[in-house]
């Protein structure tokens, strides 16, 4: 059968920018995978989707216009119901070929026309037929109700139909923008599917203001994309108009010259493709004196509410100069330029009053006032959260630094979230932290102090740097771990996608601190520490679930570098105290598992946990008067003689060799369970064997649980 390529598009009003890229990319995938269940889309057929802030268009390749016929077996019932003693046809089975449109006017021939088959523990009859493909009008309609079903909307909006629209009885229509006109074409024929209130046609709408032709006329499913360039002045393809974009903008910065370059963000980069249709970026300028604003402020209010992007220069300083993504392309773009010159120039003067009134207070006058900010209604104010973090600082940094360390840190928390009363902060909420380090600095405060308030909040997000002076790196911890202690405490716990506290990130960020920084903390007087900072009666008992929280993150970010499964769980089921120590223990645990010994003493390993387990309490004592076989003796002999080597190398932190030493065993151990019976009947020698395997059992699994690494 030959086949044509299929096009269809959904022309709407202005379509959410942020999600854009996504609802283009659904719509065409879910269109194409519709055709290809129906048969009307072969395995190889493709999909390209189109999205401009005012249609989703799909391409898909090699569509037929009738599905192939299909061949169906289907079950009908139980031979003892549908066939009688005689080998007759039941009035069931009669009714049941009726129904399926078979011929039933000679019932034996239809009868005989069934297969019997077993299924399960009786036999079956099976009826086959040939199913009439779906034609392209009935399989694309379908396609294209399931592709509108499945959009990932952010939010449905309710409109009226047009009341000269061609469905009657229609009065209201629910999507997420409304919708205007309808293209389906396959090669140059139009297809009559319905979608919307809409019927299918092959005209669309170009540029609001610059198409040559309106409205564009789209002969060819093929030549989509081309006649909507030339005939509409718009660049369908959401990916090209993203490069154009880019193109254009390094291009803009090459002509302003002196090594400036555009700022680098891909989500305003993502939501600006989303915003225009025609692209046209032109270089733009403010005054110089707004420069003196920390340039934090300038650039996020430029990218959040203008939808600019600012230049840098050669040191990544910002420059007076910034770079407009325009819609249009007129020939004099002056008017342009200087529109948005005029419409910046209010939100810089806003951002520097802001940052001026600022600085007229001191953050150590405003901590008064975050007792007046609640931050849970369970878990009190912000100053009740403030003096919390400073008590978890306090304990942090005398373990770490002692009473110079503990002090600064202290003050660190005590500001740290000072900046929150702002006004800068109150109008950017994402500034909280930086802003802090700016007047921490203008009130005289040391660089580390500074630092550090900015610092706490980080990391922010996956692969973020980490706090930078050990004054951070303490606030940091104390901040993460109030938050988690406190909604763990009052049952607030992340649940499947859902997790408003960003506790997964935070528990990571106290997990990145502790291993990237090798800091000496163990994690359970870490947590117990952090409990003791709230009032008593205020959390409820939740020690072990946040443990256990914090190991099933641990183990997460163990196997994204590169460690295996069963390597990571060897280490972490033992829920090591000191999380510094996990990567070398791995790191072992990897060596070991590369020795040819290794999967002997593993599974050996898993055997004596086993027996160990059955046996109940075991003491390690073993009195080698009571040592019989020739195999146990040989065994005990090589553990005194190995043991003490491998705990030394254990105890100065040399746990790669300590295990390659425990290797050797591979052999005695062997040849003990090979010539010896463990659950002797003599209860004496039952007892000192698994006292033996008591030693043994303990001496193997101080880096890790190798049993875990046993197939």
């Amino acid at each position: 059968m030959s086949t044509q390529n299929l096009l269809v598009e959904l022309f709407v009003e202005e379509l959410p920018p942020k999600a854009l890229n996504k609802l283009g990319n659904a719509f065409a995938s879910v269109l194409c995978e519709q055709l290809k269940a129906q048969g009307l889309a072969g395995a190889d057929s493709a999909w390209t989707a189109y999205a401009s802030p005012r249609r989703l268009a799909a391409h898909v390749t090699g569509v037929l216009a009738q599905a192939p016929d299909k061949a169906v077996q289907q079950k009908l019932m139980p031979v003892s119901v549908g066939l009688d003693a005689s080998g007759q046809a039941t009035p069931a089975l009669l009714k049941k070929l009726q129904a399926l449109g078979a011929d039933v006017s000679d019932w034996a021939a239809a009868v005989a026309a069934l297969k019997q088959a077993p299924d399960g523990k009786a036999q079956a009859l099976f009826y086959d037929s040939l199913v009439k493909g779906a034609s392209l009008a009935a399989g694309l309609q379908k396609a294209l109700d399931e592709a509108l079903a499945k959009l990932p909307i952010p939010k449905v909006m309710q409109y009226q139909l047009e009341t000269d629209c061609e469905l009657p009885g229609w009065s209201s229509v629910n999507f997420v923008r409304p919708a205007h006109s309808l293209i389906a074409l396959h090669g140059s024929a139009v297809v009559p599917v319905k979608a919307l209130g809409l019927r299918a046609g092959n005209t669309t709408q170009g540029h609001r203001f610059e198409a040559p032709v309106n409205p564009v006329v789209v002969p060819h499913a093929d030549q989509y994309a081309q006649v909507l360039k030339t005939d509409g002045a718009v660049m369908a393809s959401f990916a090209q108009r993203r490069a154009e974009i880019e193109r254009q903008l390094q291009a803009a910065a090459s002509r302003v010259g002196g090594g400036v370059r555009p700022i680098e963000d891909d989500a305003l980069l993502d939501e600006v493709t989303a915003l225009v249709e025609r692209p046209n970026v032109l270089v733009c300028e403010f005054e110089k004196q707004f420069l003196g604003v920390p340039q934090e402020c300038l650039i996020l209010t430029m990218k959040a509410n203008q939808k600019y992007f600012p230049l840098l220069d050669a040191a990544g300083k910002l420059t007076h100069q910034f770079l407009v993504v325009s819609n249009i392309t007129p020939d004099d773009a002056s008017a342009v330029i200087q529109g948005n010159e005029r419409v910046v120039r209010p939100r810089l003067a806003d951002a520097k009053f802001f940052f001026d009134q600022d600085r007229k207070k001191t953050l150590e006058s405003r901590v008064e006032g975050l007792s007046k900010v609640v931050y849970h209604n369970k878990l009190g104010s912000q100053g009740d959260r403030m003096e919390r973090v400073c008590a978890i600082a306090k304990g942090i940094g005398q373990q770490l630094g002692g009473d110079a360390l503990a002090q600064k840190a202290v003050l660190a928390a005590r500001l740290a979230k000072t900046d929150l009363l702002t006004d800068m902060v109150g109008e950017f909420p994402e500034l909280q932290g930086i802003m802090g380090n700016y007047y921490a600095r203008h009130d005289g405060l040391s660089e580390e102090i500074a630092n550090a308030i900015s610092d706490h909040y980080c990391p922010r997000f996956a692969g973020d740097h980490l706090p930078s002076n050990p004054v951070g790196v303490v606030v940091a911890l104390a901040d993460k771990l109030e938050t988690l202690v406190g909604m763990f405490g009052i049952g607030n716990l992340p649940s499947g996608d859902k997790d408003p506290f960003a506790l997964r990130r935070h528990a990571l960020g106290v997990i990145r601190m502790l291993v990237e920084k090798e800091l000496p903390l163990k994690l359970d007087q870490l947590i117990d520490g952090a409990f003791t900072a709230f009032p008593a009666g205020m959390l409820g008992d939740a020690h072990t679930d946040l443990e256990t929280f914090v190991f099933d993150r641990l183990s997460g970010a163990m196997r994204e570098q590169e460690f295996t499964a069963a390597q990571v769980d060897a280490v972490v089921c033992m829920r090591p105290v000191q999380l510094s120590l996990v990567p070398k223990q791995l790191q072992a645990v990897r060596a070991f598992a590369a020795l040819p010994e290794s999967a002997a003493l593993a599974a050996a390993n898993k055997r004596i946990t086993n027996i160990l387990k059955k046996a109940g309490e075991v003491d390690a004592h073993v009195n080698t008067a009571l040592l019989q076989e020739d195999a146990e003796k040989a065994l005990h002999a090589v553990m005194q003689q190995l043991l003490p080597h491998s705990e030394a190398q254990f105890k100065a932190g040399d746990y790669t060799a300590s295990l390659q030493t425990l290797a050797a065993l591979r052999a005695p151990v062997d040849a003990f369970f090979e010539g010896v019976m463990v659950n002797a009947e003599e209860m004496d020698l039952r007892l000192n064997r698994q006292g033996l395997l008591k030693a043994l059992h303990a001496a193997m699994n101080r880096v890790a649980d190798l049993s875990r690494l046993a197939a």
